[in-house]
């Protein structure tokens, strides 16, 4: 598949982005979802775009482990980092079926692939010390402190809410397999990667990788991902079609372009909640200041007018 260098692009998508609501959580429901996603990213394919696709599992990642505690009393529990395996699996294949299709359909001569993906973590990481992620259903607290004894977890008190397993959530360092990515996509496969962040792993003191309890933020993942394969673009999508500051109040502005700087402003203004816009903005920045080319922020409906600068709010360097 080589050929004249195409620009390349790491394009995000939530596994938010893959429930539409919460009368449609079954597997038929989310790959239509997934259907949506991909006609939009086969439009970049087809202006001449090579891409790197990620995803997030974070609601999937909660169905597994529900699965797990119901059935604790008869299996073990599922590993975290062998849940990160099994949807990186599941819905990679689900991406690479509808890419297939959508492919075929278009007449694009394009392979997907998807690769199950480890990412390094530091285990000194201060996360490790103090687990925030909230992970799995919600439960009385006599459960909740059974469970953590016998299982070794952390729990914690969800906001009045009940009680729910936390886990931390270190920065990536590397992604294991980014030479591997970065070469099929150059070779013009369609790579999906990175699921939920990569598998977490820590090397030991043999320098052996060892996977661990934890999730990674799946933007800040693509990000490195995005400066480690050289892409020209880092795509983040979201349920909105552009970044607003003073967002849902009165003096609400939606935002075309934002330098470095003003991003960093704003961050450091507080205008970004840290639960949702906040981390893509920090990816962003960490993109663009490590020498990539411009970070886009926009919606999957919107992409082919972001990339056209009609939509979407796109950060670049100073």
């Amino acid at each position: 598949m080589s050929g004249p260098r195409r620009p390349l692009a790491v394009v995000a998508i939530g596994g938010n982005a893959l429930i539409r609501d919460s009368d449609h959580l079954s597997i038929a429901d989310q790959y239509r979802e997934v259907t949506l996603a991909v006609r939009h990213v086969a439009d970049m394919i087809e202006r001449g775009w090579d891409a790197i696709l990620t995803h997030g599992n974070g609601p999937q990642m909660g169905f597994i482990l529900r699965r797990s505690e119901l059935s604790i009393h008869e299996v073990a529990p599922v590993p975290m980092d062998y849940a990160g395996a099994d949807l990186q699996g599941a819905l990679g294949y689900m991406f690479v079926r509808a890419f297939r299709n959508e492919f075929r359909r278009r007449g694009i001569a394009r392979e997907p692939v998807a690769m199950v993906t480890e990412t390094l973590v530091d285990a000194r990481d201060p996360a490790f010390a103090d687990p925030t992620k909230p992970i799995g259903s919600h439960m009385d607290e006599a459960r909740a402190k059974h469970l953590a004894a016998q299982q070794g977890w952390t729990v914690k008190e969800d906001a009045g809410r009940g009680w729910r397993r936390v886990v931390p959530s270190p920065r990536p360092l590397r992604i294991v397999d980014g030479a591997v990515i970065g070469h099929l996509a150059r070779e013009g496969y369609l790579v999906i990667a990175a699921g939920g962040g990569g598998i977490p792993v820590i090397e030991d003191g043999r320098g052996d990788l060892v996977g661990v309890e934890a999730v990674i933020d799946k933007d800040f993942a693509s990000s490195l991902l995005a400066r480690g394969v050289g892409a020209d673009l880092l795509l983040l999508l979201t349920s909105v079609e552009r970044v607003a500051v003073d967002f849902n109040r009165p003096g609400q502005r939606w935002l075309a372009r934002m330098t470095l700087a003003e991003a960093r402003r704003h961050l450091a203004d507080g205008q970004f909640d840290k639960g949702s816009m906040g981390p893509k903005i920090e990816a962003a920045i960490e993109f663009v200041a490590g020498g990539g080319g411009s970070a886009l922020i926009t919606n999957p409906p919107a992409i082919a007018r972001a990339l056209a600068d009609e939509a979407g709010t796109r950060i670049v360097p100073d």
